[in-house]
């Protein structure tokens, strides 16, 4: 990109940023932005608070029509010392303006954090106004004396410019930012999510949390108004989000005097080469009075649930059972859901059958605890398909597998065909579905007791079987277990082919399962939600 934007002081890459919390709430995805996003020269991270808080248990996100979402993620974040050593290891480019948001529940707290982030920043994004975190955001933020009282006290305490994110939630959002500008905010950022609201699916609050605020295509009206009365109200930059989702959007936000364009739920369901094809898209329609950008946001991402009966809970230790389902999941290999129990809260899975639909199963919290205890006749719910399907083409199949990781190659090696999978446990007891294996692939196993099969790691028993083997070009190789187990497995499959053969999916948290939230980032920037499961490996 030539064009350069300017944005309190500094020149920026592009006019745009992702609005906090929102995809890019992980230094590695920061970095993976900056390197490929050129158009988002704001950077607004995840909202920091004092101390850690893990936040609300899932489901945190909603979809109550197409391209129209409701959150109640619960300001999830690992406080101000654990950011502060995030952010200073990230490199942020000349070119780019890394705008911190915080918040905290007084003053005290959030000057606080402000002075232990400011030096990282270029920037602080003051959250006051998130709608469904007691005691902080909104509950501060409609109170017009307080905002001045937070604005300035940051103002002192720091060096850096100052940016007060403002709710809709008000009877009059430009008397909220005349105290905010009173008090010293050099912008403005509105609007966050509106509500709080409520939705239900088959009978249930979907969110875990019960209320959440709305964001998306819904709420575009609002975010027009609030900042046509902002402009009215004071002359300060504003960086405009709510609603937008194409180039007509920035234009209406640019018409109300937006300096910045704040673009969030309408990556629902993106991957990470489909985000910057999007933005650069975006980009390109500014310049040309297009609107093709529109045709890019994702209005089909599946986020309604379907009921299940269970019809058999076979356990297989204590802590393993497969359930297995009255009915058949439509899922393509590689692929995942999320399985909902109202009430108690949702995780995802790799299907380990597709007709009947079941699951592996292991016991290690509350959800899945609930879970594995189900007799036959209960009820789940389910959502999804999500994930990228996997595409072996002509190539043999091998895949590795260590506990219940077992589910999310089983179905690679059954519909690809010529396939080896490596079957690695404990003890012999906790094996499952070797029988079923062998109907369908060559099967080695290993356990670390010897108690089956090789004694030892599935991993040395993956070296030694290589290198008897010719021909490993042809092969391309689905990793899927505990970390350790699957960077082992990768590093002894570089030994003998490439990067390009190898894919992997570890457990990493995932909580949306479209993308938004971010938490089940890779070490490298990538989201295993949309971007994988199984991840080509990067040495």
């Amino acid at each position: 990109m030539s064009k350069r934007y300017q944005f309190l002081g500094k020149s920026i890459s592009g006019p745009f940023t992702i609005p906090s919390g929102i995809v890019a709430t992980a230094t590695p995805i920061i970095s993976h932005l900056f390197a490929n996003v050129p158009q988002i020269g704001v950077m607004t991270t995840k909202s920091i608070g004092p101390v850690p808080r893990l936040g609300n248990r899932e489901p945190i996100m909603t979809q109550y029509a197409p391209g129209c979402f409701m959150n109640a993620v619960g300001l999830t974040n690992p406080g101000a010392d654990e950011a502060a050593q995030h952010f200073a290891e990230l490199e942020v480019p000349e070119d780019r303006f890394l705008l911190c948001s915080i918040f905290g529940g007084s003053v005290e707290e959030i000057v606080e954090v402000a002075r232990k982030l400011a030096p990282y920043s270029d920037g602080l994004e003051l959250n006051l106004s998130c709608p469904h975190a007691k005691g902080y955001g909104m509950d501060m933020g409609q109170d017009a004396g307080l905002v001045k009282e937070i604005t300035q006290a940051v103002k002192e305490a720091v060096s850096v410019p100052v940016i007060p994110k403002l709710t809709p939630n008000v009877p009059n959002v430009g008397e909220i930012a005349a105290a905010a500008a009173e008090g010293g905010a050099d912008a403005l950022c509105a609007i966050n999510t509106v509500g709080p609201a409520f939705y239900t699916s088959q009978g249930h609050p979907v969110l875990t949390n019960t209320l959440g605020g709305m964001s998306g295509k819904g709420v575009l009206p609002i975010a027009l108004k609030c900042v046509r009365e902002i402009r009215a109200a004071v002359d300060l930059p504003v960086i405009g989000c709510g609603g937008i989702s194409n180039a007509d959007d920035v234009r209406a936000f640019e018409n109300e005097g937006v300096s910045v364009f704040g673009i969030g739920s309408a990556l629902t369901g993106m991957s990470s080469t489909s985000l910057a094809e999007y933005f650069a898209t975006i980009e390109a329609d500014l310049g040309a009075d297009d609107n093709h950008s529109e045709q890019m946001v994702r209005y089909d991402v599946p986020m309604g649930f379907e009921s299940y009966t269970l019809a058999s809970n076979e356990r297989v230790t204590d802590d393993i059972s497969i359930l297995t389902f009255d009915g058949k999941l439509d899922v393509k290999p590689g692929e995942f859901v999320f399985t909902w129990i109202p009430g108690v809260g949702e995780k995802p899975f790799s299907a380990l059958t597709d007709d009947p639909f079941s699951l592996a199963v292991i016991d290690v919290g509350i959800f899945t605890n609930k879970l594995i205890n189900l007799e036959p006749g209960a009820e789940v719910m389910v959502r999804g398909t999500y994930g990228a399907a996997v595409t072996p083409a002509d190539k043999k199949v091998m895949a590795v597998a260590g506990g219940t990781g077992l589910a999310a190659v089983f179905q690679i090696a059954r519909d690809f065909g010529d396939a080896t999978v490596f079957m690695g446990a404990r003890t012999k007891d906790r094996l499952y579905f070797s029988d079923e294996c062998r109907d369908i692939a060559e099967v080695h196993i290993a356990t670390d007791d010897g108690s089956e099969g090789y004694h030892g790691l599935v991993t040395e028993l993956l070296r030694e079987t290589l290198e008897s083997m010719d021909d490993l070009e042809s092969v391309i190789f689905y990793n899927c277990g505990p970390a350790p187990m699957v960077h082992a497995a990768e590093a002894v499959q570089r030994e003998f082919v490439g990067d390009e053969n190898i894919f992997s999916a570890i457990d990493y948290l995932t909580k949306c399962g479209v993308g938004i939230c971010g938490a089940c980032h890779c070490p490298d920037g990538r989201r295993i939600c949309v971007d994988g499961p199984f991840i080509a490996t990067e040495h």
